[in-house]
């Protein structure tokens, strides 16, 4: 079977992306673990699956882990998603509606070729990100190993624990992340963000994703992180979020408002490849 593709990134958040309007997909766990491989494939984090919407929407926007799985939401993939569609010629709209597991988002493309996207309100319940816990607070302890962390959770479409630290580049992502993401109160597992607040306007993120470890940068972690900094006081409603691949632009006005994320969407290369 051979797959056309597209390789883009959203700062450095790389991606594979597929047409399924125009060429018959169907693809197992081990096939896409394979288009992932950095090795034996193509290489990215995450493999996006555009297709028709269901619904009213203009398109049905899939996303797939590295190690094959389905999740629900991807905001880096999201910009690169919109730039795609215009680029194939799928679309003329600026400003597009696209079905996603967690929901419709309307990402537009903006005059200066940033992508901005009405990424939906965030979600608090525990119930509903899932979340164990009998209500919802602002801050959660979470047992861990050594000692207890002190994290806040909440959904963008996809489960989040934000922890906020003094000073990101000693913090151990790689294996504090992996027992937070594992951890069995997060009943879907979870993305674990590290905000270091420089100013109320300013914040350095370093994220640990699902089935995928760190990455340059993640959409809806930026959208977390912000979220909860306005809401334990932090910050302001408009921030700058600093990651390792470049910097987004995330504003909320608060409860009951939606998040919106503003960043780069890039193209690397095309190409055809046969599983």
């Amino acid at each position: 079977m051979k797959l056309k593709f597209t390789k883009m990134q959203g700062l450095g958040n790389d991606f594979v992306v597929l047409d399924g309007i125009n060429q018959s997909i169907d693809l197992d766990r081990q096939q896409i673990r394979l288009l992932a491989d950095r090795h034996f494939g193509i290489g990215c984090d995450q493999l996006l699956l555009v297709e028709k919407a269901d619904g009213q929407a203009d398109f049905r926007y899939r996303i797939f882990n590295a190690d094959g799985s389905e999740v629900e939401q991807c905001g880096n993939g999201a910009r690169c998603f919109v730039r795609y569609v215009h680029e194939h010629g799928l679309t003329q709209k600026n400003e597009i509606r696209i079905e996603t597991l967690s929901g419709v988002i309307s990402p537009k493309l903006e005059i200066n070729g940033n992508v901005t996207v009405n990424m939906g309100k965030p979600i608090f319940e525990p119930e509903a990100i899932p979340f164990v816990a009998e209500y919802f607070a602002l801050t959660y302890q979470l047992e861990m190993p050594d000692k207890p962390v002190t994290i806040s959770a909440l959904s963008m479409g996809n489960p989040h624990a934000v922890r906020v630290v003094q000073e990101i580049e000693s913090v151990p992502v790689e294996t504090e992340g992996a027992l937070i993401e594992a951890h069995p109160r997060f009943p879907k597992r979870v993305n674990v963000g590290y905000m270091q607040v420089i100013d109320r306007n300013h914040i350095k993120l370093r994220v640990f994703e699902r089935s995928a470890g760190e990455t340059l940068a993640c959409g809806t972690g930026a959208c977390a992180a912000v979220v909860a900094g306005i809401n334990l006081g932090l910050l302001d409603n408009q921030v700058a979020v600093s990651t390792r691949g470049g910097e987004l632009t995330i504003s909320w006005q608060g409860e009951g408002a939606p998040v919106w994320m503003t960043g780069p969407a890039v193209t690397v290369f095309e190409g055809e490849i046969n599983l």
